[in-house]
């Protein structure tokens, strides 16, 4: 197997964009390079491209032209368009999470809090439909930047159910910490959503990705969620919350706190959670119950490798781990987080895919999958936890 240069363009220049960058470093399965970046904040896109010296385009149609594929790493009210517009000229696409979603009605003053949670499924469902006909319509592919997926200990359970033909019989995952930074996301015209599909999209993937690989080792197809049922909350927003200024509050009308229900079509279940509302660090875990074994996914923190400072301006300078308020005491110190989370393994998949056309496993059936799943989880939660259908696209 030769490898060949791929030429691979940033759409974006925040969080997301610095993370792809780094894990495109380590992609081996070909030679990636890196033609340049396109983002709307110049100056923001100025810092990103110089500190890389790669070119900061002023032309989005131009970095597209240039490059074989796409990184959509902006905020998800635009993922859409970007998505279609990419595929229009044929070029493979990888789209950051959350995939698509309901953004609100395009007024000023829309408040997440008031609009009927049809709506918002409702237009999930179209703007998922409209992505997916844009693919078929292509030669290029969605590739959906998962990373739990492509996680080492969510792969190491795909092998065990490939090579066992285990059935699923439960699920239990989890992905919480003590909240995000970002102003844009505390509004639901930014984020399309809280903790749900922020944070649990990552967890509901990995479950229903799970699922998806059962059902092609037991009878050729994947299993499916059928039907959710969900509550949230926003529990720092509440008039009697005390604030002690260790967890984030700028949220103006999102949720905080989210569980979630799936039923898949064979019957069996995985019971989800995702909030803002952990202490000491990222909280990332699936426990799989199967009946021939049980695997839990600790994909952070993990015991890989841990570290004690009775002071932590010792460690000032030293990266730990994820969203920990403090480095003293004990800390599970990761000693390389990208590889843990999938970052450097997904990309790797993905080049993989777009040079020799090998099948992906995060792919634009799972995000669709999981997007009809929390806008449909969103509705249940409006009706108080009633049990809701999921469309299937």
């Amino acid at each position: 197997m030769n490898k060949r240069i791929t030429k691979a363009g940033i759409i974006g220049s925040g969080f997301a964009a610095r993370f792809h960058y780094d894990a495109l470093k380590r992609v081996f399965s070909t030679q990636v390079e890196v033609a340049g970046a396109y983002s709307t904040g110049t100056e923001e896109l100025q810092q990103f491209a110089e500190k890389r010296e790669i070119k900061a385009y002023t032309n989005l149609e131009e970095l597209i032209d240039d490059c074989d594929v796409l990184h959509v790493c902006t905020p998800p009210v635009s993922h859409e368009p970007l998505v279609i517009a990419i595929l229009a000229k044929n070029k493979h696409v990888i789209v950051e999470k959350p995939f698509t979603g309901y953004f609100g009605d395009g007024t000023a003053n829309f408040n997440g809090d008031l609009f009927p949670r049809e709506t918002g499924l409702s237009h999930t469902l179209e703007s998922l439909k409209r992505m997916l006909d844009a693919e078929k319509a292509s030669s290029g592919k969605i590739m959906y930047a998962e990373n739990w997926v492509y996680a080492p200990a969510i792969q190491k359970e795909r092998e065990l159910l490939e090579k066992t033909g285990a059935q699923i019989l439960w699920m239990l995952g989890e992905q919480s910490h003590s909240g995000s930074h970002s102003l844009a996301y505390g509004q639901w015209k930014y984020s399309g959503g809280g903790s749900m599909v922020g944070k649990g999209c990552h967890p509901i993937t990995a479950a229903i990705y799970l699922k998806h690989v059962e059902g092609r080792v037991r009878n050729g197809n994947p299993i499916r969620p059928k039907t959710v049922s969900s509550r949230t909350h926003a529990i720092t927003r509440m008039p009697g919350y005390q604030d002690q200024g260790h967890l984030q509050t700028t949220y103006k009308d999102i949720e905080d706190l989210a569980m979630v229900h799936i039923v898949f079509e064979d019957g069996t279940v995985a019971n989800l959670f995702a909030s803002e509302l952990v202490l000491g660090g990222v909280k990332n875990r699936l426990e799989v119950n199967t009946n021939n074994h049980r695997t839990i996914c600790n994909i952070a923190p993990n015991d890989a490798m841990q570290a004690y400072t009775p002071n932590g301006t010792n460690f000032k300078d030293v990266y730990v781990v994820e969203k920990t308020e403090t480095k003293e005491g004990w800390s599970s110190i990761s000693p390389d987080e990208g590889w843990f989370n999938g970052y450097q393994h997904e990309m790797d998949a993905f080049y993989r895919s777009a040079v020799y056309g090998t099948p992906i496993e995060s792919n634009s059936s799972l995000a669709a999958d999981v997007m009809a799943t929390i806008y449909a989880g969103y509705v249940s939660a409006e009706r108080k936890g009633a049990e809701v259908t999921i469309t299937a696209l």
